[in-house]
């Protein structure tokens, strides 16, 4: 694992997955160059940390793909001022890149053990602006609300009512819906104006879905 070139890894997955697809934003794409991905993933799945594809992080959860989650924060158009919810953290890596953009980001992570290695991975890196917390993903954060952003880094069949109430005026919220398995989710922007919220559809994603967020199956005779 050791004569991986990382650094080299990194920039490429930047050049070829990230700016090939649409993504422009320029303090993005920096921080994609800079926040070391091999940090946040199982060891012995280093060595694929650049791949181009949604990694296993044990327990139904993954670390989305690199493509789709740029495009879902540089949709989400962070500011250097935004307080940002990261619901469903995971590993940390969506935190990490969000604390280059943000003001503050509050890391959600419902699993303990996923919470306690994100707050490790994000210690290391001695990340300012990050603090990790755990807590129902259906609850949101209340204690910090209300968000500019939130982001909520896998695919669900419907977005937590909570989670969009904490939403600021003017607020955006992204994620992946996907009601079904076999078929493919949607990217999302959520937009807040006052008190109504407003969605619209940004591109097709075969994000895993969230345990505990599919769609309920009705009866069938």
């Amino acid at each position: 694992m050791s004569s991986i070139d990382f650094t080299t890894a990194r920039h490429n997955m930047v050049e070829s997955q990230i700016r090939t697809n649409k993504v422009r934003d320029h303090r993005l794409l920096d921080a994609l160059d800079e926040v070391p991905r091999e940090a946040f993933v199982p060891q012995e799945r280093r060595g694929i940390a650049y791949n181009d594809e949604d990694l296993p992080l044990g327990g139904g959860r993954y670390l989305m793909e690199p493509m789709v989650l740029a495009r879902l924060i540089q949709a989400a158009e962070v500011m250097p001022g935004d307080l940002v919810l990261d619901a469903a953290a995971g590993s940390g890596y969506s935190a990490a890149i969000l604390s280059h953009m943000a003001a503050t980001v509050v890391a959600l992570e419902p699993d303990e053990t996923l919470a306690e290695s994100s707050s490790e991975a994000l210690g290391e890196l001695e990340l300012d602006g990050v603090v990790v917390v755990k807590g129902d993903l259906r609850d949101g954060y209340a204690k910090q609300a209300p968000y500019n952003v939130i982001i909520l880094a896998a695919a669900v069949s419907e977005v937590p009512k909570a989670l969009l109430d904490q939403l600021a005026d003017g607020g955006r919220l992204v994620t992946v819906l996907r009601d079904d398995a076999q078929v493919p989710g949607q990217a999302a922007l959520f937009r807040k104006a006052g008190e109504v919220v407003s969605h619209r559809a940004l591109f097709d994603a075969n994000t895993p879905v969230l345990p505990g967020f599919e769609k309920v199956k009705g009866f069938v005779f």
